[in-house]
């Protein structure tokens, strides 16, 4: 700790205008304090520049974000594709520089919408699903993403995964008779996928039984399951 030597008092009496020279003195030492005021007003005025930066720093983001955007939709109309993926994925870097990027979750849920589109356009369908994805993760209600999504899960056989995104969209808009239509066309298909992997499984499950069975002169058709008719659970019953 720094210790401020002052001087030392006379012994004798001093006269009040000596005392009113000495305080004079003692007030006037070089050592200045800021008052409680200027404090505050500066730091209200670093408060409001910080403010304004940031404010201007969002506005700039914003705008670079949509003007990429723009130029990836003028590029995604002449059909080029790549490059209008490229576009989006600036504006993307763009809003998500922003000092406050959730501001902008619209903006950044459409540019992986688009991109979403352009990957379907070039039949990348697991990099659509992936950016449909994204979109929703920004914006659930997002009807468009959702749609998309569930047209190339339908493009990949996925019936079950197409059937849940467009039953999402049945309860935002009631409705949407194109998704109720699509859903009774998909169960039948999703049913039948059901079926095929079932099949798929039991056959792989006989494989691997006959493969240890056979050590023991056995296979699989050495066992048959029986239903009980009373409960109706089964049981494995041995047959030569």
């Amino acid at each position: 700790m720094v210790l401020i030597e002052q001087e030392p008092r006379p012994s004798s009496v001093s006269t009040t205008k000596d005392r009113g020279t000495a305080a004079t003195a003692d007030a006037s030492d070089g050592f200045e304090t800021a008052s409680e005021r200027d404090v505050g007003d500066n730091e209200t005025n670093d408060a409001q520049g910080r403010l304004k930066d940031q404010a201007l720093k969002q506005r700039k983001a914003v705008t670079e974000a949509n003007e990429t955007k723009l130029e990836g939709n003028k590029l995604f109309g002449e059909a080029k594709y790549e490059e209008a993926l490229l576009q989006y994925e600036f504006a993307l870097n763009a809003a998500e520089s922003a000092p406050v990027p959730e501001e902008l979750n619209e903006l950044r849920s459409i540019c992986h919408s688009n991109r979403a589109v352009c990957f379907l356009k070039l039949e990348k369908y697991e990099n659509t699903i992936k950016e449909c994805t994204k979109a929703l993760e920004l914006n659930p209600t997002y009807m468009k993403a959702l749609a998309r999504r569930a047209e190339t899960h339908e493009k990949l056989e996925h019936f079950e995964e197409a059937i849940t995104d467009l039953k999402k969209i049945l309860e935002l808009d009631p409705a949407n008779n194109q998704a109720r239509k699509t859903i009774i066309r998909l169960e039948p298909l999703a049913a039948e996928k059901r079926e095929k992997m079932k099949e798929e499984m039991i056959g792989k499950l006989k494989e691997m039984g006959n493969s240890i069975l056979g050590r023991f002169g056995m296979s699989t058709d050495n066992f048959k399951a029986v239903q009980d008719p009373k409960t109706g659970s089964y049981s494995i019953q041995f047959q030569r």
